[in-house]
Order: C-alpha cells, then structure tokens, then sequence
C-alpha cells in the first residue's frame, strides 16, 4: 500500500530539491534518512522531513511496520516565485526571485518487482553505536597557543677525506 505526505510552499528551488530527492528513491526508509542526514545539501533536511512524515502516516494510519517502509519516490514540482526587489546603483532595482516548491513523498511496504530496477541495499547496524566524545586538549585554546621555535638542526662534523692520513700516537714520524 502507497502511503503519501505532502510539504507544500517549501523554500527551496525545485531543481535543488530534486537533486536530493533522486539519492533516495528505491531505499528503505531508515537508509535514506542516513543519507540525507549526512548530505552537504540544504534541501535535504526538507526533503527528510516528508519522507519521516510518510512513514508515520503510514505506521499511525495503516498499521504498516516502520521498518519494512521503502521510499518508492519523491516528487518534487515548482511553486509561485515570490518576486522582490532591491535597490541598485544610479536608481535602478534588482530583481530577486523567492522559489518555491511542493514535495510529495510516497512510501510503500511492498517489495519491488523482480524487473524493476533495485538499488543495492547497505546493511545498516542493528543499534546505532554513539560517536566517542573527544574532549578539549589540556592547555590554552588554540587561538592562544604559541608556536614552538624550531629545534635548531643539528651540527654534524665534516666527514674525514681518505686519502688523508690518520695519525695515531705510536706512529709519529
């Protein structure tokens, strides 16, 4: 069963919103979650917002088990522009468009069909395991800390020429 979530007037460009929404297509729910936390993208953070709106709506409205969800897709189309403006040199004004968009997000517990292109699934840990907590250096902050001087290189003697003699002190001449 398709269930659907829907975010309207989001603050994003379309085009934005459906780079990130083709990462996710085709994964289980809580995979793709993951991948958009980790994505360098600000619309990703919209785009995970439907997709756990989906799910709820389909553990609290159907009785689906959460974790058998899988994103089928996210559909992404334009909104109005909000046109503004700002002043310009000499009198003139700058246009600013304000785009927005309307995200759709559609997730389902059936498996896909075996024709049907399928993502490769990563396995994901049962229990997420917390980062270690890495705790300030002893000493003063960063900022104020000193460079050391560089150690002085060491000063080596010259290597001896062999075609020299060495004298040792029995054999004086």
């Amino acid at each position: 069963m398709e269930v659907v979530a829907t975010a309207r007037w989001v603050h994003t460009t379309a085009r934005k919103a459906r780079l990130v929404s083709h990462m996710v297509e085709g994964l289980p729910v809580a995979e793709a979650l993951v991948v958009l936390r980790y994505s360098p993208r600000s619309a990703a953070r919209d785009v995970a917002k439907v997709i756990k709106s989906a799910a709820a709506n389909a553990e609290h409205n159907y009785n689906l088990d959460a974790s058998t969800l899988r994103v089928v897709r996210v559909e992404v189309d334009g909104a109005d522009v909000f046109k503004r403006w700002r002043p310009k040199p000499r009198g003139m004004v700058g246009s600013w468009f304000r785009r927005t968009s309307h995200l759709r997000a559609l997730v389902t517990d059936e498996e896909p069909a075996m024709g049907k292109r399928r993502r490769s699934v990563v396995r994901m840990p049962r229990a997420l395991v917390p980062a270690p907590v890495v705790g300030p250096a002893s000493g003063p902050p960063p900022s104020r800390r000193r460079r050391a001087a560089p150690a002085p290189a060491p000063v080596s003697e010259p290597a001896p020429d062999e075609t020299a003699t060495v004298e040792t002190e029995g054999e004086k001449d």
